[in-house]
């Protein structure tokens, strides 16, 4: 039986596609970005996470994930609906959920025919992204970094994949809600900022959207939890960069977006 290991689930509204949302984290993750806010979720056979309570200090141990059986999510969906409102569905995110690439796939199917809205959030780097397409109603996608030596020597892999498969998505004239991760240090500076445009520029973005997430710590105690060093030193950015950054998007006409 096709099954998929998921880290959390819950509803969330807007922030993960239209509407209020029924959103999955997927386990397992082809990148190693070391700002990320779900460490937990980076190997796709996971981590035992040693988890302190404040009050009484004793240590609890947590599998990352748990394991479910696509009836298993099928039925889960199917009962939540009626809380679909305003356009909502279903939301893959992770983690990188592709790295569960046929499950997903088939959950995709199975919910598709059921006339079950479907969002997805990746990393954009898997060969086969496109098979997935025609099943996904709401496609968002991370641009992390326009150059892919940077993207390589900070990830861990290069960013080759997710510039042609979001040069094969953009030409379709799918709609595509782009989102970059603003983080000091990486991808904050005029030389990035400079190759976005210049990407932008080259490419159709007439159905494209673009969000700036700006660096955050949400994840850091995590990577304690699940035995590792959390390496950022000084990831944020200002509130004056992250404006002219959204700036410098608007005057090339890409449409920006805050979720």
């Amino acid at each position: 039986m096709s099954s998929l290991r998921i880290i959390q689930k819950g509803f969330n509204y807007s922030q993960d596609g239209p509407g209020n949302r029924l959103v999955y984290h997927l386990q397992g993750c082809n990148l190693r970005c070391p700002w990320c806010a779900n460490p937990e979720g980076l190997s796709l056979e996971g981590c035992v996470m040693q988890i302190k309570d404040p009050e009484s200090g004793r240590v609890r141990k947590k599998r990352s994930f748990q394991e479910y059986s696509l009836e298993e999510i099928c039925e889960e969906v199917m009962r939540s609906r009626m809380l679909f409102f305003e356009g909502g569905g279903v939301t893959f995110t992770g983690g990188e959920p592709t790295m569960q690439f046929e499950p997903l796939r088939e959950l995709m199917e199975r919910l598709k025919s059921r006339e079950i809205h479907i969002a997805m959030e990746n990393n954009g780097t898997h060969p086969r992204l496109m098979e997935l397409l025609p099943l996904v109603d709401y496609l968002i996608l991370d641009f992390k970094h326009p150059d892919a030596g940077v993207h390589k020597r900070v990830t861990g892999a290069s960013n080759e994949r997710t510039r042609e498969n979001l040069e094969k998505i953009l030409a379709s004239g799918r709609g595509v809600a782009l989102r970059i991760p603003l983080v000091h240090g990486f991808n904050d500076t005029p030389e990035a900022l400079e190759g976005f445009l210049g990407f932008f520029h080259s490419n159709p973005m007439d159905k494209a959207t673009l969000e700036i997430l700006p660096y955050h710590e949400y994840g850091r105690d995590k990577w304690e939890q699940c035995g590792m060093e959390y390496l950022m030193k000084d990831g944020f950015v200002t509130e004056e960069r992250v404006a002219e950054f959204e700036e410098a998007f608007r005057k090339a006409g890409i449409q920006v977006i805050h979720t």
